[in-house]
C-alpha cells in the first residue's frame, strides 16, 4: 500500500516582514543612484547610510521573528550588491571621476567588482567561517567610507578637483579590502541581551550623542577606523603565531 497523500497543499511564499526591510535597503540604494544622477550627492550619501540601517535590521528581525529563509538570504545579497556595491561606485564616479576618463571608470569598477566578489565568497563560506570574524571588509563598511567621504566633502565645501585623486585611491582601496584575507570583527559574539555596567550605558549614550552631533564626520571616521582595524588585527595575530613558533 502506498501512503495516502495529504489533501492539503503545502503553502509556498516568502516571509513579509524581514523582506520589507530588505526591499527598503534596496530602494535606498536605488534612490542613491538616481539622486547622484540628478546632482544631489549629499542626498545620495545619506541614502546609502539609510540602506545600511535597513540592511542591519532585516537579519535581526528575521531572527527575532524566526522567519529566516533561503530566499531571504539570497534577496539580501542582491540588495547589498546594489546598495553597497553599485550605488557607492556610481555615486563616486558621477561626483568625482567623470573628468578622469578611463581611470575613474576603473576605480569605480574595482569597488563594484570587489563588492560582488565579497558577497559571493561570503555566501559560499557562510556555513564554514568563524562567526566571530569576517574575511575581508564587509561591503556596508566599504560603502560607508565612500558615502562618508562624499558627505564630509560637501558639508565643508571642499574642492572636488583637489580631492579626486584621494577619492580615487580610497575607492580602489575599499574594493581591494573587500576581497582581501584580512579578518574583521563581526561583533556577533556580543551578548546584546546581557547586563552591562552602568558606565558602559553612559559611554554608549555619549557615543550616540557624538555621532548625532557630527554624523558625516563621525560615521566616516568610524568606518575608516574599522577598515584599518582588519590589517592591523591580522598582522598582530600573525606576529603572535610566529613568536610562538620560535
Amino acid at each position: 500500500m502506498t501512503p495516502e497523500k495529504s489533501s492539503t497543499p503545502r503553502r509556498r511564499g516568502i516571509y513579509l516582514l524581514p523582506n520589507l526591510f530588505t526591499t527598503g535597503a534596496l530602494f535606498a540604494g536605488f534612490y542613491a543612484i538616481t539622486s547622484a544622477m540628478g546632482g544631489r550627492y549629499e542626498t545620495a550619501a545619506v541614502a546609502i547610510f539609510a540602506a545600511m540601517i535597513l540592511d542591519g535590521l532585516d537579519g535581526r528581525v528575521a531572527r527575532l521573528t524566526n522567519t529566516q529563509s533561503k530566499f531571504g538570504v539570497e534577496y539580501d545579497s542582491l540588495s547589498d550588491m546594489i546598495s553597497f556595491g553599485a550605488a557607492p561606485a556610481l555615486v563616486m564616479y558621477l561626483w568625482a571621476f567623470s573628468s578622469l576618463g578611463k581611470l575613474g571608470l576603473f576605480a569605480a569598477f574595482v569597488h563594484m567588482a570587489g563588492g560582488a566578489l565579497r558577497l559571493a565568497r561570503f555566501n559560499a563560506q557562510v556555513e564554514t567561517d568563524d562567526k566571530r570574524y569576517f574575511q575581508g571588509l564587509p561591503s556596508p563598511a566599504a560603502a560607508a567610507i565612500l558615502a562618508g567621504f562624499i558627505w564630509i566633502s560637501i558639508e565643508y565645501d571642499y574642492d572636488i578637483d583637489a580631492l579626486k585623486y584621494a577619492a580615487l585611491i580610497l575607492t580602489i582601496a575599499t574594493g581591494l579590502l573587500m576581497v582581501s584575507n584580512f579578518r574583521y570583527f563581526s561583533f556577533k559574539g556580543i551578548d546584546w541581551k546581557g547586563k552591562v555596567p552602568f558606565v558602559v550605558a553612559i559611554a554608549v549614550m555619549l557615543g550616540v550623542a557624538f555621532v548625532m552631533a557630527q554624523p558625516q564626520t563621525m560615521l566616516f571616521l568610524l568606518s575608516l577606523g574599522y577598515a584599518i582595524s582588519g590589517p592591523v588585527f591580522t598582522l598582530v595575530m600573525r606576529r603572535r603565531r610566529l613568536h610562538r613558533k620560535t
